[in-house]
């Protein structure tokens, strides 16, 4: 199944069970506040967190005349990649990561840790910021956005469903009564979960994506994956302090020295990641 598709069967599943969620807890009326809510929410997270983002991390912009390698290698690889050459920032950090963000190509900004410059050598780093562009050339961030809007209608009903069982309340558009107050209870405790465990099997998705599409941007697969297998040495034996609602952002999990269950995780694992990488045959 190939990444792409598998990002529209996820988002298509989180619809799905937006639509039920709606129809069983607050019927049409209620589906619509929730999804409008969500929507209002992730709207303005789309516009702003980018800048939130790099200003939590303290992320200082460079130019090409205070460094000039790492400006060559972006404007190199957005050339390839047919996107504006992004705003390029440097996060005082020893911790090596990077990140992609932004709303769209026109307005995108790449963030690598000084940890990160230090460790990989110039093909590797090139490697990371390929997958970093491919991010922002696959539009990952609305992506991510849609996923999150969905997300947020659903635990949103979720809630409305748990203040319905606790005070006994009716559906809106059921003729024949309320619902059970024992099936919206559970309903309220399962949904954000699984709406949750959807929404981060759309950002492993997307990392393979960016993977592939990075390896065919910088030329070559391999120093993408011998930059992960650094990176992920260095992520255990130094993560990074790291708010977990970015973690999706950055090229590893910065919260990988953590105790995190995979399939909580807003990354796939980095060996299979590396097993993918290294299989790839360039035409």
């Amino acid at each position: 199944m190939s990444n792409i598709f598998k990002t529209g069967l996820l988002l298509a599943v989180l619809t799905a069970m937006l639509v039920l969620a709606g129809g069983a807890i607050g019927g049409q009326r209620g589906m619509v506040m929730a999804f409008f809510f969500a929507l209002v929410m992730n709207f303005f997270s789309y516009w702003f967190s980018h800048k939130i983002v790099l200003a939590m991390y303290g992320a200082k912009p460079v130019d090409e005349a205070r460094a000039p390698e790492l400006y060559a290698m972006v404007r190199r690889l957005a050339q390839r990649a047919d996107i504006p050459v992004p705003k390029i920032y440097i996060i005082p950090s020893d911790a090596p990561n990077a990140f992609a963000t932004g709303r769209n190509p026109e307005h995108a900004a790449v963030a690598v840790t000084e940890g990160i410059m230090r460790i990989l050598d110039e093909e590797e780093l090139e490697g990371v910021l390929a997958h970093e562009l491919s991010h922002v050339k696959n539009r990952d961030v609305l992506i991510s956005t849609i996923a999150a809007t969905l997300a947020g209608a659903i635990t949103y009903l979720a809630h409305m469903a748990q203040w319905g069982a606790i005070f006994g309340g009716r559906s809106h558009d059921d003729e024949e009564g309320g619902s059970n107050p024992i099936v919206m209870m559970v309903f309220a405790i399962l949904a954000p979960l699984a709406a949750m465990l959807v929404q981060f099997a759309v950002s492993r998705a997307r990392e393979f994506q960016a993977d592939a599409t990075g390896a065919r941007l910088a030329g070559r697969p391999w120093p993408l994956a011998k930059a992960l297998e650094k990176l992920e040495v260095a992520a255990h034996m130094q993560p990074m302090n790291a708010n977990p609602a970015t973690a999706h952002l950055f090229i590893v999990n910065p919260l990988t020295g953590r105790s995190l269950m995979r399939l909580f995780s807003t990354h796939p694992s980095t060996e299979e990641r590396i097993a993918r990488l290294r299989s790839m045959r360039l035409s």
